[in-house]
């Protein structure tokens, strides 16, 4: 499809449709608010023709505009942010909703040189339009700066942005529910998480966190895409909900287990298995997999239906690596904890057995990152240096 250049004359009403058409499809089916951004500053810097673009969007909470999409040299995927109530040109386009054009902006006292003082961007002419949604609430600002021909910016090329502003305010206002639903789940995930493992970790948090950072750079190790990556890191926080239906008596033993106590602790697998079951988002299909799966072990000598190789699937035998690993390096009721070394050296010897060879190869490909997560350990913790005692409580 052509692309229209607005340098001269006006655009007809075809060349407004066709540009709108072609402006749409290039944001359709784009949820991810940074990625929809990005596409939407790189479609104004080209059809505009300009130095650059900046696309500010409002903080209610903080009373602030922000902006990490900024296309042109000097600014690329940089943090800016300034006050809602500000004296500059895009806090007034955001209070007021109205269009301000610098034909020469160091000669006007409302416009702001910070920007171009920490970049190699001199602005000479700019342009700052309202984003606004439907209803005709302002989400934010389109700064657009430097028509390429030397030319300051005119009622066409406002126009051409205000048009433009009025097609991506549905988008992005779409992109930001979907990122809040989104962010909501993966706290509710979270939270869930937490009321797991909350009875038997001393620090609950690191050892979320070192569960879904392992996980995730495991995946990428083997192959996987980001996106399959970050679903596998948000989901690996639940791989031990089934806990909650655990007793105190069985999961905080200071010592061994008893045969029948171990049966019990076995069943937090398939209690995971159940609470999960039927999920329809993809995170939690993949964290009641881990759930149910991550104590099976390659070699069929694992529970809750002893499958081996690659009857486990992908994602619990991913988390499993994680989970004993971090399992060993730290301290818990039942168990002192492991040199990181050590609890490493433990990793590379159970391949083929407890663990799937790949992912061991993968851990020793990752392992110098992990290692640096794990140098927070205090030295002074109490430490083992030999075999797990208590292997059937290690996660």
């Amino acid at each position: 499809m052509q692309t229209f250049r607005p340098d001269n004359g006006k655009l007809s009403a075809e060349e407004k449709l066709n540009l709108l058409v072609e402006f749409g499809a290039r944001m359709s089916g784009e949820l991810r608010l940074d990625k929809l951004l990005d596409i939407i500053a790189q479609q104004i810097t080209k059809l505009l023709n300009v130095g650059r673009c900046t696309i500010y969007l409002k903080d209610v909470e903080k009373n602030e505009l922000w902006s990490k999409i900024a296309q042109g040299h000097g600014l690329e995927h940089t943090e800016i942010r300034v006050p809602l109530n500000g004296s500059g040109i895009i806090s007034i386009v955001a209070r007021t909703g109205e269009t301000v054009n610098l034909p020469n902006a160091y000669e006007d006292p409302r416009f702001s040189m910070d920007v171009d003082m920490v970049t190699d961007f001199r602005t000479h002419s700019m342009l700052a339009c309202p984003l606004k949604n439907n209803s005709g609430k302002v989400l934010g600002v389109f700064q657009v700066a430097n028509k390429s021909d030397g030319t300051p910016f005119d009622k066409n090329d406002e126009g051409i942005l205000m048009l433009l502003a009025t097609l991506a305010g549905s988008a992005i206002e779409i992109a930001k529910l979907y990122q809040d639903v989104h962010v909501a789940q993966l706290e509710t995930i979270y939270r869930l998480a937490v009321t797991a493992e909350y009875r038997d970790q001393q620090d609950t948090r690191a050892h979320l966190k070192n569960i879904s950072i392992i996980s995730y750079l495991l995946a990428l190790a083997l192959g996987m895409s980001k996106k399959d990556a970050e679903l596998i890191k948000n989901a690996s926080p639940l791989h031990d909900i089934g806990k909650v239906a655990l007793a105190d008596n069985i999961l905080l033993k200071p010592g061994k287990l008893t045969p029948e106590e171990f049966e019990i602790m076995k069943s937090h697998t398939v209690y995971g298995g159940r609470i999960l079951e039927g999920a329809h988002s993809k995170v939690l299909k993949i964290a009641h997999k881990m759930s149910l799966y991550h104590h099976e072990k390659w070699n069929g000598s694992g529970y809750p239906k002893g499958l081996k190789e690659e009857e486990i699937p992908i994602e619990a035998r991913i988390v499993t690596v994680a989970d004993v690993f971090d399992a060993l390096c730290v301290f818990r009721v039942y168990k002192k904890a492991w040199p990181t070394d050590e609890a490493y050296e433990y990793i590379l010897k159970e391949s083929g057995h407890s663990f799937d060879p790949r992912c061991v190869a993968a851990f020793k490909k990752i392992y110098p990152s992990v290692r640096k997560l794990y140098a927070h350990i205090s030295v002074n913790q109490p430490q083992n240096k030999t075999a797990p005692a208590k292997e059937n409580k290690l996660s």
